[in-house]
């Protein structure tokens, strides 16, 4: 299958969110949280990369990704240099990392990019009747907030979902939370145990958070992580 470029948007400084879509089929069908895989040759050698879909299910064969550059990484620079038109292989759309069924309370942290498949979840869960949302999300500076606008729209129109950005980093205009995600766990989930908790980010930070959780009395079930090395 193959995945083709319809256009991309820097959204932050070296990150990109991309519209691709798999002119292969009519639908793409897969459950928010999920990833892809892309495939192609960059320098001689046939690359594999998984990454999360940001975007939520539609009836159509469009999807999007949010990606950071790395310099020195195997895939993402070649990505940042498709034009639009260009494709790379793909495998359909897999992962477990998806909510509940049915679902009920939950507690997302991100960092980073990590943002990507909680973006989806919300897009295609978040409702008046559904269950509760808290998005707690970390980067570095203020203009990292990645769909800042999307999740502060999304506070305003449904009160059982609340939006949480901190920054390690903040400028002396940032007036909001401050610090890793670590620092503001506990008011996230407050004092119940019966909800779940989504993680998604580096692995230091999720396997900290996951330590942090089961210390506090989460069972590991209710504990859903990816990570991103």
């Amino acid at each position: 299958m193959q995945a083709k470029l319809i256009e991309w948007t820097e959204i932050a400084p070296g990150i990109r969110h991309f519209v691709f879509e798999a002119p292969e089929i009519r639908k793409l069908d897969f459950a928010p949280g999920q990833f892809v895989s892309f495939s192609d040759m960059v320098d001689g050698k046939e690359i594999t990369r998984a990454y999360s879909i940001a975007s939520a299910p539609s009836e159509g064969n469009r999807f999007e990704l949010c990606l950071n550059r790395v310099e020195d990484g195997a895939f993402s620079p070649h990505l940042f240099d498709l034009a639009p038109g260009d494709a790379v292989q793909m495998r359909p759309p897999l992962g477990l990392f998806v909510l509940r069924q049915p679902p009920r309370d939950t507690v997302l942290v991100a960092t980073g990019t990590g943002i990507a498949p909680f973006r989806s979840m919300l897009h295609a869960h978040l409702s008046t009747n559904s269950p509760a949302f808290t998005l707690l999300f970390g980067v570095r500076y203020e203009s990292h907030l990645l769909y800042r606008d999307e999740f502060e729209e999304m506070a305003r129109r449904f009160p059982h979902f609340c939006f949480w950005p901190t920054l390690t980093r903040p400028g002396p205009d940032w007036s909001g939370r401050a610090g890793r995600v670590q620092a503001h766990l506990a008011e996230a989930v407050g004092a119940r145990r019966d909800n779940d908790v989504f993680l998604c980010g580096l692995k230091p930070m999720v396997d900290d958070v996951r330590h942090i959780l089961k210390s506090m009395g989460f069972d590991r079930q209710q504990i859903r992580y990816e990570k991103y090395d």
